[in-house]
């Protein structure tokens, strides 16, 4: 079996892609992640604990000189979109797949940053963090 997402191959007992981290089971597929502290028709039975995910993303020299190009144009510079929205979704599913470790079936209070690597590197950190939470329909 292959990941959907980054075409790796992965074991039928992996519930995610141990290379990107996407969900790769029904039971992965289904869990519930929110920024919210509660899940409308869901009662929080127990909280695990503070769950987080972290991916530092650069872009190659190839990609820094397509993003020097489009940002001489003004509007939005998609060489640099593409790497955040993958890097957003690596960090949640980290988080997932943490979570889902400790035993949870779902990630309440769920907050995304950005930062800066800083020593003009280029590196930017996205930064996932929540809550693990075992819940149950009301």
């Amino acid at each position: 079996m292959n990941c959907p997402v980054c075409g790796n191959e992965v074991s039928e007992t992996d519930k995610f892609c141990p290379k990107c981290g996407a969900a790769v089971s029904a039971e992965a597929a289904s869990f519930i992640m929110t920024t919210t502290p509660t899940i409308p028709g869901y009662k929080i039975k127990k909280v695990l604990g503070v769950v987080t995910g972290l991916t530092p993303r650069t872009r190659g020299v190839l990609g820094k000189f397509i993003g020097g190009i489009q940002s001489m144009f003004g509007g939005e510079v998609i060489a640099f979109t593409t790497e955040l929205e993958k890097a957003r979704i690596e960090a949640m599913e980290r988080v997932r797949a943490k979570a889902m470790n400790m035993g949870a079936n779902a990630v309440i209070g769920l907050d995304l940053e950005t930062s800066d690597m800083g020593f003009e590197m280029g590196i930017v950190v996205i930064s996932a963090t929540g809550t693990a939470v075992i819940v149950e329909p009301e």
